[in-house]
């Protein structure tokens, strides 16, 4: 089997690197894996496994013919049978497969703001989907509304799944105190909520002036995040919350962190919140998405109610106090996460799911 993976750009994001994940998980496992990167590239460029053959496509806009050249010359060049499209991308797919219909297009859908579907309407995509030879949803939620409004029969929830290979060897130093870190990684975006964040750090350190909150995401530099800048600058704690941006390696930053936190109002399957677990981090997540299929008791994290500021404060605070509580949640998310959402069982259930499509051969 031969299939490149399509994305919009390679910045730091969760579809962005579960294109990247993909690519490289099935390098290993086919004949060929190749990888393409639309609009932009990004810091996640030098994550791509050397096996695995990458273009950028440079386009301009939504229908830039170049582009569509460049991809059609890639997939006849390289032999290609599957387009699996991430997100946006699937649009430029279904250009190249007017021109090429053996093609199969498989569509991925990783929309975050999946609590509340009921508004989310785009006729592009539903034309598009007649093109899809099946759909991949990260969340049960998003399977349902795909169900229930694109023009697609083979639809199948796969979770997304992490590894902990890294080409980076630079590592990164984070400020404060060793043992005493808290971390979130989310890009600033209105549903990631960081003002539930910043509002619980300000009592936080108020009572343990020693921990420190260290943030990593892509900053817009919208007016969202300029907001989130303003509310930190003007607390006096503002000496205790970094924010560091993108980074093309956070595992080094997991790995200095003792507590990590997740305070979104919407989400998907976070790989966020995967990535803690690898590391074996203690975490404190609001409840939302997919995460309780991921934290499934109490013995492997702290999920609490969206939008609850006391819930948050008292669930950091206790991790605090309490040292073994934080080594044991840890273990037993990072034991969970090792046997559910590891690269080999998806790749391996992905594969067959791609053998079995109707008439996949056609």
């Amino acid at each position: 089997m031969r299939i490149v993976q399509i994305i919009d750009s390679l910045e730091p994001g969760g579809a962005e690197r579960m294109a990247l994940n993909y690519a490289n998980a099935l390098a290993k496992e086919i004949n060929f894996s190749g990888l393409i990167a639309t609009r932009k590239e990004g810091i996640l460029k030098k994550q791509i496994d050397s096996k695995v053959p990458y273009l950028f496509l440079e386009k301009k806009k939504s229908v830039d013919l170049k582009a569509v050249l460049r991809l059609r010359k890639y997939v006849t060049k390289n032999k290609i049978d599957v387009i699996h499209a991430h997100s946006s991308s699937f649009f430029i797919a279904v250009l190249v497969k007017l021109t090429l219909p053996k093609i199969k297009i498989i569509w991925h859908d990783h929309y975050g703001i999946s609590d509340d579907l009921t508004a989310r309407k785009n006729l592009g995509l539903k034309f598009g989907s007649l093109f899809f030879k099946g759909i991949i949803s990260v969340n049960s939620a998003l399977k349902k509304w795909a169900e229930s409004y694109l023009f697609c029969s083979d639809i199948i929830y796969f979770p997304n799944f992490i590894n902990d290979a890294s080409n980076i060897q630079e590592e990164l130093i984070l400020n404060g105190i060793e043992g005493k870190r808290i971390i979130c990684v989310a890009n600033l975006r209105p549903q990631k909520n960081h003002k539930l964040l910043i509002e619980a750090a300000e009592i936080i350190i108020a009572k343990h002036p020693e921990w420190t909150f260290h943030l990593f995401g892509k900053d817009f530099e919208d007016d969202y995040s300029e907001d989130i800048k303003v509310q930190i600058k003007n607390k006096e704690f503002s000496q205790n919350i970094f924010f560091y941006g993108t980074t093309d390696n956070v595992a080094s930053a997991l790995k200095q962190s003792d507590i990590a936190l997740l305070t979104s109002l919407s989400e998907g399957l976070p790989l966020a919140v995967l990535e803690y677990g690898l590391y074996k981090l203690p975490v404190v997540s609001t409840n939302v998405g997919e995460i309780s299929k991921v934290i499934t008791s109490e013995k492997e994290g702290i999920v609490i109610e969206s939008n609850n500021k006391n819930a948050l404060t008292h669930a950091i605070e206790n991790l605090i106090w309490n040292e073994n509580d934080r080594e044991d949640l840890g273990l037993a998310l990072y034991n969970r996460i090792k046997s559910n959402y590891s690269e080999t069982a998806i790749i391996k259930e992905y594969l067959s799911w791609l053998n079995s499509l109707s008439n996949f051969a056609s």
